[in-house]
C-alpha cells in the first residue's frame, strides 16, 4: 500500500511511520523538516507544508491513502485557527490529488461524555489543551459534511502514553473505550496498530472512531 503519512515526526505520527514500514508499506513521509524522519526501509522523507493546498496536492498524487497526524504544536499561540485551517487544507488537497481514503487522527476533546456532553466543554477538561481540541473538533465536524472521499477520524483516548506494541486494543464509536477497571487508555504504539488495520481493512468510512484496551 502506498501511504502520505502527515505529520510523520510527531508523538503518534512517528509511530504509524514505524507500524507503516514493518509491514512492507510504501510510506511518503511529508513533514517540516525531513531530516528529523525515521530512517526506514519503503520510506521517503518529503519537505511539505499543510497550508500550503496545491503544492499538497502535487505530494498526494499517486498514493492509496492520506493519513493526516497533523499537529500545529502546543506553543502555538494560535492553535485552534491553525489546526482548522490546515485540517480543511489537507481534506481539499486529498480530494484534488484524486486520492479517495483519508484518516485523519484528530483528539480526544471531542468524544461524549455518558451525559451526551463532550468532554471539550466541561468544566475540568484542562485548559492548556482546550484550544486544540476546539480545533480538532471543528475538524471532525467539517469532515462529517465530506462525502466525496472515505474519511475516518480517530479520536486517541484520553491516556495515550508511550508503550510497548500489543497489537491488542478494542474499538468504539463516539464514547471512549473503558475497560474493567474505568480506565481508558492505550499505548501510542498499538494505536498506531489500530490506525494503519483501518488503512488495510477499512471499517469506519465517513465515520470517527476510537481505540483503547
Amino acid at each position: 500500500m502506498k501511504i502520505a503519512l502527515i505529520g510523520a515526526t510527531g508523538f503518534v505520527g512517528k509511530e504509524i511511520l514505524k507500524e507503516a514500514a514493518a509491514r512492507g508499506d510504501s510510506v511518503t513521509a511529508l513533514v517540516r523538516n525531513p531530516a528529523k524522519v525515521e530512517k526506514l526501509g519503503g520510506v521517503t522523507a518529503v519537505e511539505a507544508d499543510a497550508l500550503d493546498t496545491a503544492a499538497l496536492s502535487e505530494q498526494l498524487k499517486g498514493h492509496d491513502v492520506v493519513i493526516s497526524a497533523y499537529n500545529p504544536g502546543w506553543a502555538e499561540p494560535d492553535i485552534q485557527a491553525v489546526h482548522i485551517k490546515a485540517s480543511k487544507s489537507i481534506t481539499e488537497a486529498t480530494k484534488t490529488a484524486g486520492v479517495k481514503r483519508l484518516i485523519v487522527i484528530g483528539g480526544a476533546g471531542s468524544l461524549y461524555a455518558e451525559d451526551g456532553t463532550q468532554f471539550v466543554d466541561g468544566a475540568h477538561f484542562p485548559a492548556e489543551y482546550k484550544e486544540g481540541a476546539l480545533g480538532a473538533r471543528q475538524a471532525l465536524t467539517d469532515l462529517r459534511a465530506e462525502t466525496a472521499i472515505d474519511w475516518s477520524f480517530v479520536s486517541p483516548p484520553f491516556n495515550l502514553a508511550p508503550g510497548p506494541r500489543t497489537g491488542k486494543y478494542r474499538l468504539g464509536k463516539e464514547n471512549p473505550v473503558f475497560d474493567a477497571e474505568g480506565k481508558s487508555a492505550i499505548s501510542a504504539s498499538d494505536l498506531a496498530v489500530a490506525i494503519i488495520d483501518e488503512a488495510h481493512n477499512p471499517k469506519h468510512k465517513q465515520q470517527r472512531f476510537t481505540a483503547a484496551y
